[in-house]
């Protein structure tokens, strides 16, 4: 009874604990201290990223959907857009990747980390239309942004033009 309550305390104190380090801390098996914690009621779970949110930033939503509430014959004519950055860091995960053998085959995996890169893709929705996916520059400035909202953008449109005066770009 003592190395199950050794183990609630630990993950008490540390919940972001993994079962590896708990084995070899107490010098049991993963399998004991799996065991205990379902036993317990606990179950590891993954932390879901949501964006950081800012002193004002519910009041400005809350606004805005009011407006868009009252203006609803706008909403045709509203241009929703996100942009992401895609970089090759992390794609090659060989955590789980096992082979099997007698002996060990001493095996590897090539990297080109030493060769990074990333892409950044906009995509964007007016109405019941999808723009995009279109692939920006490396890097994303407010003029080249806006050179893209006044040049590339109407070609993804069908000719639409919107009238851009001056763009910011805010980043979190």
């Amino acid at each position: 009874m003592e190395v199950e309550e050794n183990i609630l305390v630990m993950v008490q104190r540390s919940p972001i604990t993994n079962t590896r380090r708990l084995s070899t801390r107490l010098g049991v098996s993963r399998t004991r201290v799996w065991r205990t914690l379902h036993e317990d009621g606990l179950y590891p779970f993954h932390p879901q990223p949501v964006e950081n949110l800012h002193t004002g930033d519910s009041a400005m939503c809350l606004e805005f959907c009011h407006w868009l509430h009252t203006n609803r014959q706008l909403l045709p004519l509203i241009l929703f857009t996100d942009e992401a950055t895609f970089t090759r860091n992390g794609i090659n995960n060989t955590r789980y990747s096992h082979r099997w053998s007698h002996e060990n085959p001493h095996g590897t995996v090539e990297t080109n980390f030493q060769r990074r890169f990333s892409i950044n893709v906009w995509c964007g929705m007016i109405d019941d239309m999808l723009i995009g996916p279109v692939i920006l520059d490396d890097h994303v400035t407010g003029q080249n942004y806006l050179e893209f909202l006044q040049n590339e953008l109407p070609q993804q449109t069908g000719g639409c033009s919107f009238g851009y005066t001056d763009c910011y770009v805010l980043s979190a």
